[in-house]
């Protein structure tokens, strides 16, 4: 099955994960495989179960970080499974999106309805099924939605049957998942195949101009030119994690090539010539100062994937 599947260019030996890296970094995958369908996600993974390696699946490559030795047995990147279609029913917009599909899929469609939801989809970084996992969302609006479980109405898993012998598809309604502040919880075991959103066609007209005056912000005081995975800490409670960092004084510290970034605190940019592992320790550093110096533990919206060494030299 892995000649076969390696000959059809389904799965790929030694692959870089960098190139699917928003901060640009990142080893090699032992093998790898971006399937553009469902047949093929589940051939790959039949193929994984033959062969027993580890799966390692992640979606658009944004608030992850793949380490420098790379990943053991599969990685499968899911921006190939990607599309949505739209349509309006009973009083409302639904949006049914493959998990690969970017959320600037679901800002076109809500932009076009001109519906609130476009509001904080604007400028969210990664897929739409990587939104869902982190419930991502944004703070400081007025109105909801602000995060992805206030438009979900449910999620499709590709999980193992062992009574069939084969993978399945499951869906599960929104009211069936776990949701907190940058977490959803209660889909797995599985793979996300497919999201189904929906928002009132309640049109605002001035929908179209926030965001625009949003995104002009954004270009102003984030640091859009250097790869970066948007924002790296959550906010704790009742604070935000990059006022917390710049009363630290740590907008600009940098390791190796890694910086704090002087125009938003809570984003860590890569200059040119990072490794993982100098983000990784600019991040750790991070936390201990604001530990010690604010009382308060700040906590990842990137996870990290892959084998990690224990760190050649401390900050």
């Amino acid at each position: 099955m892995l000649s076969e599947l390696e000959q059809k260019g389904l799965i790929q030996r030694d692959h870089l994960l960098a190139d699917y890296s928003s901060w640009k970094v990142g080893g090699l995958a032992d093998f790898f495989s971006a399937p553009k369908s469902l047949e093929e996600l589940k051939e790959v993974l039949h193929c994984a179960q033959n062969e027993k390696w580890p799966v390692t699946i992640f979606s658009g490559g944004s608030n992850v970080l793949f380490s420098d030795q790379g990943i053991r047995g599969l990685a499968i990147g899911m921006s190939s499974l990607n599309g949505t279609e739209a349509r309006e029913e009973n009083g409302r917009l639904h949006l049914v999106s493959w998990a690969g599909s970017s959320k600037g899929e679901l800002l076109k469609h809500f932009l076009k309805y001109e519906l609130d939801p476009a509001l904080f989809l604007a400028g969210l970084p990664g897929d739409v099924g990587g939104g869902v996992v982190m419930n991502a969302g944004v703070g400081g609006h007025q109105r909801p939605p602000r995060e992805f479980c206030e438009i979900v109405d449910w999620v499709e898993v590709l999980r193992w049957e062992k009574s069939l012998k084969d993978f399945e598809i499951h869906r599960l309604t929104s009211d069936q998942l776990s949701w907190s502040y940058r977490h959803c919880l209660g889909w797995q075991p599985g793979v996300m195949t497919r999201v189904g959103v929906s928002w009132p066609l309640e049109p605002n007209p001035q929908i179209k101009q926030e965001v625009r005056d949003l995104m002009r912000r954004r270009l102003q005081t984030q640091p859009l030119d250097r790869p970066n995975c948007g924002s790296v800490f959550r906010n704790p409670e009742g604070d935000k994690a990059g006022r917390l960092i710049e009363a630290c004084e740590l907008k600009g510290f940098q390791f190796g090539d890694a910086q704090v970034s002087p125009k938003h605190a809570n984003f860590i940019v890569n200059l040119g010539k990072a490794q993982a592992q100098d983000i990784r320790a600019v991040i750790e550093f991070v936390q201990k100062k604001v530990k010690a110096e604010k009382g308060v533990s700040l906590q990842t919206e990137v996870v990290y994937l892959g084998e990690w060494e224990s760190p050649k030299e401390s900050i």
